[in-house]
């Protein structure tokens, strides 16, 4: 049985006229690292909020279809029920945060699982030193800068081991270098203990590498999915999608008449180069 599943899935907020998420039928397996991305407006900020029961328990509207999230369906699963299953990194590390130390932000969703004292310590030490933040512990995180806030957001959330974990733009506030780090860090995540991983990104130049999947939505609807090279080499880019440079350099290529394979990182474009010029 798949872990995320919707099956003509449409949701309309209240007051609104038109489905910001229509039409959708969409299959994510457990394990998997979904991509998804798209221009704004198109709809993922939504089908985020409905993989842990924000919709329709908190944003309410006119639902049709099914989304099943953990064999649960949306419609009638409590939110705090989907918590324990789903941990959501929002885009604005600040709409999360708020307690008076970090140490205590990463503690209070196991502290709210009701486990062991000892294993609340354990796991706030783990997600802390997997993020870089062990020697932010008593600061308070209003004292700290955007970056440094999106990793006390995600480390908050790691320490609750969700089975599935969706991170909506984590980057945004984060330099290249700090941006890469976290990406990889989710990455080994998803190897080694199979947690399902839900990316939203737009910096595909670093995500694209590590998804095994890339779903492309527009004006509400799923218009692309499948494996990153494969949606890459299509006309994603018409779709307002910023596509890794060095794909976009080959699709150029292409376009002028050189037979070449469609890279999706720098390694596989080097490679390409030199199987060009023996």
């Amino acid at each position: 049985m798949p872990q995320i599943k919707a099956e003509g899935f449409s949701f309309t907020y209240s007051g609104s006229k038109s489905p910001s998420v229509r039409d959708l039928d969409l299959a994510i397996e457990r394990g998997e690292f979904v991509l998804l991305t798209g221009p704004s407006g198109c709809g993922k900020t939504t089908f985020c909020r409905c993989l842990n029961g924000l919709i329709p328990n908190f944003y309410p509207g006119h639902l049709e279809g099914r989304f099943e999230v953990c064999g649960m369906d949306i419609a009638r699963a409590k939110t705090y029920e989907l918590a324990k299953l789903v941990g959501h990194v929002f885009q604005n590390p600040e709409n999360q945060l708020f307690s008076l130390s970090v140490e205590r932000e990463v503690a209070f969703g196991p502290e709210n699982l009701g486990l062991p004292r000892e294993e609340i310590r354990e796991r706030v030490e783990w997600a802390m030193e997997l993020v870089g933040i062990s020697d932010l512990r008593d600061r308070a995180p209003y004292e700290l800068s955007g970056g440094q806030q999106q990793k006390v957001a995600i480390a908050s959330v790691l320490a609750m081991r969700p089975e599935v974990l969706v991170l909506d733009e984590p980057t945004s506030f984060l330099d290249p270098k700090s941006a890469k780090s976290i990406l990889e860090t989710i990455a080994k995540l998803n190897e080694e203990l199979g947690m399902t991983v839900i990316l939203v990104e737009h910096r595909l130049d670093l995500a694209s590498r590590l998804a095994d999947r890339v779903l492309i939505m527009n004006e509400g609807r799923l218009v692309l999915d499948g494996e990153p090279r494969r949606i890459f080499g299509k006309a994603a880019h018409l779709l307002g999608v910023g596509l890794p440079k060095v794909t976009l350099l080959f699709q150029m290529l292409r376009e002028d008449g050189l037979d070449v394979g469609i890279p999706i990182t720098v390694e596989e474009a080097s490679a390409i180069l030199r199987g060009l010029l023996d």
